[in-house]
């Protein structure tokens, strides 16, 4: 049976023992059964917000997936492992601190023409994505120099500027052995869980992560300067 992991945005919800929850994941194993299963917090470091946004530029992430919204239980962590030369490693770890699996991240045309994800767990091989399908990026990036042009007729058109931003292909679908064991839809910011044996909580961090890396256009949930 197919999962589906979605994240929502919360805005500012402020709850014990203080600070701001960003964001919440959603699990749903079919229609009408969507529950909140996580609620996303990014973890500080001693540096506060400016030292974790001056880490995010190179491409470092760290962030709290609580089981409920007062903070009592870890449901993951995710930390990151190197973010250097256009790649950045992220493990996720239980509540424990047991080792759930590891996400890469190659920059696209640091190692390839797209953005490439590898999702590695034990006793699994690799599944490696790459983000939107070369076709889409065909006509997309012939589109850039007509990018600002698009953004103020979003703005300033259409309803009172209630359409969507313009964005370049996001879906990404890994492979592994043959298979395809999940999938990032690019509208809901979704991931679809197609493995039965896959960490639902590995879905549920990496469904908070890779929004995280959307460009100013898209709002990363992550990069508030409060």
């Amino acid at each position: 049976m197919t999962s589906t992991l979605t994240l929502r945005a919360l805005g500012k919800l402020r709850t014990a023992p203080g600070g701001q929850l960003d964001c919440e994941v959603t699990f749903a194993d079919g229609p009408g059964t969507s529950r909140t299963v996580a609620h996303v917090e990014r973890e500080l470091p001693p540096g506060g917000v400016p030292a974790y946004l001056a880490a995010r530029k190179h491409g470092a992430r760290s962030f709290v997936l609580w089981a409920d919204e007062h903070r009592q239980a870890r449901v993951a962590t995710l930390v990151t492992v190197s973010a250097s030369g256009g790649r950045a490693q992220f493990q996720v770890l239980g509540p424990q601190g047991e080792p759930l699996g590891v996400f890469t991240r190659d920059k696209a045309f640091s190692r390839g023409l797209r953005t490439r994800w590898t999702v590695s767990r034990s006793g699994a091989p690799d599944a490696v994505g790459y983000k939107g399908r070369l076709f889409w990026w065909c006509v997309w990036w012939p589109c850039t120099p007509l990018l600002p042009l698009m953004l103020l007729a979003v703005l300033f058109g259409g309803g009172g500027g209630g359409g969507d931003f313009p964005r370049g292909p996001r879906r990404i679908k890994w492979r592994s052995a043959g298979q395809i064991p999940l999938e990032f839809k690019s509208s809901g910011n979704s991931v679809k869980l197609y493995a039965p044996d896959l960490d639902w909580r590995l879905g549920a961090a990496l469904t908070a992560l890779i929004p995280s890396f959307d460009g100013w256009i898209g709002g990363p949930w992550d990069a508030r300067k409060d």
